[in-house]
């Protein structure tokens, strides 16, 4: 392949592996900006921009403090995007055109650039559509500790609201959700207090129930998060993200040529490596290696590791046996990616190429023709 075509390729490769990291990117510096416009304009004294005239102060304040919120719940959905998730890019749809109004109706200096970069944000995300189809999955415990959240402050909302006249500044919804809040959560301003002994007893069912769906949500939403994040610091898992890799070549299974792969690849291109060995995946990761622990020839690693999006396969181990398995399994999950496989046993060239390899090569009948070229020169033709 000739250095020109070989440069072509790569630069094209690179530009559609860049559409879904500028997207994301895009999304947190708009979550970043709302964030700081917002905090910027909460404590602002007067509207200084150019609809002032249109823009009462109390709605500019308000503009500030939802748009904090909206920051950090753009954030959320910029990691959602980092994972490829669908309902991310809904969301990231529906708070664009948010923080964009926010900016308006904050009218500072300060959010102009967030009005700017929310409306260049939304194309780029509508047009990188398929680029985030990953469903989100959550155990049955997660499910159940969201709904115990979103029960309690629903049922202490509901019935602080209907008990309002035997608590002292209750009046309204808000004024519920806030007691109901602020009492779960454990924080008790002591400003929303209950005055008769019916509504003593109720604010104590929602400090008992919010404090234990409070705690069923740490351990099942965030312990995965820690326990993986420990783990891979350990050394005992390297699990990472791999969903918005495009155009990457994907290594199936350790060999005696693995290492020499990994001195070939060229810097900047995308790779990950498959391996069951876990005393030796601790030590890849370590030097900065693309590596995700599983068997070769197993489904779960492989989708994990992107194989619908792969450009190359390369399954070279010193087990010809497990290389068919991984051939297979890759051709069964991707049929258009181009497999190529190397054979310890030169008589076992056939069958890695009836497994669904393109390509197969035979370290030693090449080394022997090497061998043959430069020892007898042109009588080797």
């Amino acid at each position: 392949m000739s250095p020109s075509l070989r440069l072509r390729d790569f630069l094209s490769v690179d530009a559609d592996s860049l559409a879904p990291r500028v997207t994301v990117g895009l999304t947190i510096a708009v979550a970043l900006l709302s964030i700081v416009t917002g905090v910027a304009n909460i404590s602002a004294q007067s509207v200084v921009g150019p609809l002032a005239e249109f823009i009462p102060v109390g709605v500019q304040r308000t503009a500030g403090f939802t748009g904090v919120l909206t920051g950090f719940l753009m954030l959320a959905s910029a990691l959602g995007l980092r994972r490829g998730l669908r309902v991310a890019w809904f969301s990231t749809i529906a708070l664009l055109p948010l923080t964009a109004v926010q900016g308006l109706l904050q009218s500072s200096p300060l959010s102009v650039p967030l009005v700017v970069l929310s409306v260049l944000a939304l194309p780029g995300v509508v047009y990188n559509r398929s680029r985030f189809t990953r469903s989100l999955s959550l155990s049955t415990s997660q499910l159940a500790a969201l709904f115990a959240i979103v029960g309690v402050q629903v049922y202490g909302t509901v019935g602080t609201y209907a008990l309002r006249e035997e608590f002292a500044s209750v009046e309204t919804l808000v004024d519920a959700f806030y007691y109901t809040l602020v009492t779960a959560s454990t924080v008790g301003y002591g400003d929303a207090t209950p005055l008769t002994q019916v509504a003593r007893l109720f604010g104590m069912s929602v400090v008992v129930f919010g404090t234990a769906s409070f705690a069923l949500a740490l351990g099942t939403l965030l312990g995965p998060l820690l326990e993986a994040r420990f783990a891979r610091a350990l050394g005992r898992m390297t699990d990472r993200n791999y969903d918005l890799l495009e155009d990457h070549v994907l290594i199936l299974g350790w060999g005696e040529l693995t290492e020499a792969i990994f001195e070939e690849i060229e810097p900047g291109e995308s790779y990950v490596l498959v391996t069951d060995e876990t005393d030796r995946v601790a030590r890849l990761a370590d030097r900065d290696i693309e590596v995700l622990a599983g068997n070769p020839s197993d489904e779960a690693p492989l989708r994990s590791a992107g194989i619908e999006h792969a450009r190359t396969v390369l399954v070279a181990t010193n087990d010809d046996g497990d290389d068919a398995l991984a051939v297979l399994t890759a051709r069964e999950l991707n049929p258009d990616v181009r497999i190529v496989a190397a054979a310890t046993n030169r008589e076992n060239v056939p069958k890695l190429r009836r497994a669904g390899a393109d390509s197969v090569i035979s370290p030693i009948a090449l080394g022997a023709r090497m061998l043959v070229d430069a020892s007898f020169g042109e009588r080797a033709e």
